[in-house]
Parts: structure tokens; C-alpha cells; sequence
């Protein structure tokens, strides 16, 4: 196993992609905690699965939307699991509107959780990353390519910002070697976007390969990152998206 004696935390990691990144690392031994927002059970669930592969798990109540709050779970990590090797900034929210008509609060949400909360999860994590740590954000293929008609213009805006982010982190951090790496996923299949819903026959005809992605994809993708196999690699975007933006 590629991260045994690594300790990760994983933000938003309930349900979904986040989940699926939170065992994959457990899968190659890291200890892991994740953040939840409001599902206590689900979170719960998912520490049990990692605890069943032999690894630490703890779940942290966190809004990703409160600073401060996405600050002090950097910090019970730390606690809980003895010390922090790997950042996952997975938490994110999709609120789909054209410009002119989007609240002013639903803006203002997308920016915290989407953009701002990483920033601070990162802040909070760097003082306690040694050499070979690593901070992964999970952007959005949308970064890229924004179909029209789908009021995604804030939220690929929100995206594209963590890639500006993971090039100027990746400069300061690399003396340290601590990489920085974002990954894009594309069209995968969750409860946010789920093969069934009703962008499946559009997100699905700009693939290459003409289907959705699992949330395994995405977790494979950031297990690779954070092992050693990876440390030549930072300040890059790896898009996972079947060949939408090919």
C-alpha cells in the first residue's frame, strides 16, 4: 500500500466523490478523516468502511461555508490522527442559475464553500504538511468548456478559480516539496448529477466515450496524486472527464 503512515483529510466527504476519495486512500493505508455538513449517518457510515480496511477514521462536523469552522477541523485532525500528510478539498456546491436572475446569496455560497473554503482549509493545513505533503482539489471539467443553457456560469467560475489557485500554491509550496495538484472531474454519477437526471443525454453526448464516469474514477485519480508515484507531478489540472474537453 502506496500511503501507509499518511494521515488525510477529505472535506464534504458524506456521500459521493468525496466518499469515494476517503476509501480509495484508505484503501492504500492511509488514516483518514472526513468533513460532513448535515449527514451525521452517512458520514458515519463511511468511517465504518474505512475502519473495515484496518485504517483510522473520524468524522468532523463542518460547514464548509464557515470559515472558521473549516479551519478547526484542519486542527481535530491533526488531534485526532496525530498529524496531517494529505489535503483533499472536495466540498463543493452547484447552484444553477443564469447571472441576472442568481440571488446574491446563492453567489455568495458558491464563492465560500467552492472557492473560499479551500483556501482556508489549505492555510490552516500547511503549517503541519512536511515533505512529500499534498493538498488535491476537486475542480470541475466545467472550468474548461461551460455548456450554454445551464446557469453554470458562477459555478465554472468557481471552478476555474482553484486552478489559478493550485498554480500559485504549487510555486510557494514547491521549496517545501509539497505538491499541489487539482483534479477536474467530468460528467461522473452522483447524487448531484446522477445518470438518470435531466442533463444525462446532453453531459453525455459531449463525452468520447459516451457514458458517465464512477466515483471510483475520481478516487483512483486522488489516490495516485497523493502517493509516490506522483511527486514529480504539481501544479497541474488533471481532467477526468471521458473526453468531454478532448
Amino acid at each position: 500500500m502506496t500511503l501507509t503512515g499518511k494521515r488525510a483529510l477529505v472535506t464534504g466527504a458524506s456521500r459521493g466523490i468525496g466518499a469515494a476519495i476517503a476509501k480509495a486512500l484508505a484503501a492504500e493505508g492511509a488514516d483518514v478523516a472526513i468533513t460532513y455538513e448535515r449527514s451525521a449517518d452517512a458520514a458515519a457510515k463511511i468511517v465504518r468502511d474505512i475502519e473495515a480496511l484496518g485504517r483510522r477514521a473520524v468524522a468532523l462536523q463542518a460547514d464548509s461555508a464557515d470559515a472558521a469552522a473549516v479551519s478547526a477541523s484542519v486542527e481535530q485532525t491533526v488531534a485526532e490522527l496525530g498529524g496531517l500528510d494529505i489535503l483533499v478539498n472536495n466540498a463543493g456546491i452547484l447552484r444553477l442559475s443564469a447571472v441576472e436572475s442568481m440571488a446574491l446569496d446563492d453567489i455568495d455560497a458558491t464563492l465560500n464553500v467552492n472557492v473560499r473554503a479551500p483556501i482556508v482549509a489549505s492555510k490552516a493545513a500547511i503549517p503541519h504538511l512536511g515533505k512529500g505533503g499534498r493538498i488535491i482539489s476537486i475542480g470541475s471539467f466545467f472550468a474548461d468548456r461551460v455548456p450554454g443553457g445551464a446557469g453554470l456560469s458562477v459555478y465554472a467560475l468557481s471552478k476555474s478559480a482553484l486552478t489559478a489557485f493550485t498554480k500559485g500554491l504549487a510555486r510557494e509550496l514547491g521549496p517545501r516539496d509539497i505538491t499541489v495538484n487539482v483534479v477536474q472531474p467530468g460528467s461522473i454519477d452522483t447524487d448531484m448529477n446522477p445518470v438518470q437526471g435531466p442533463f444525462h443525454d446532453t453531459l453525455r453526448s459531449l463525452t468520447a466515450l459516451g457514458r458517465y464516469g464512477t466515483v471510483e474514477d475520481i478516487g483512483n485519480m486522488v489516490a495516485f496524486l497523493a502517493g509516490p508515484k506522483a511527486q514529480y507531478i504539481t501544479g497541474a489540472t488533471l481532467t477526468v472527464d471521458g473526453g468531454a474537453n478532448a
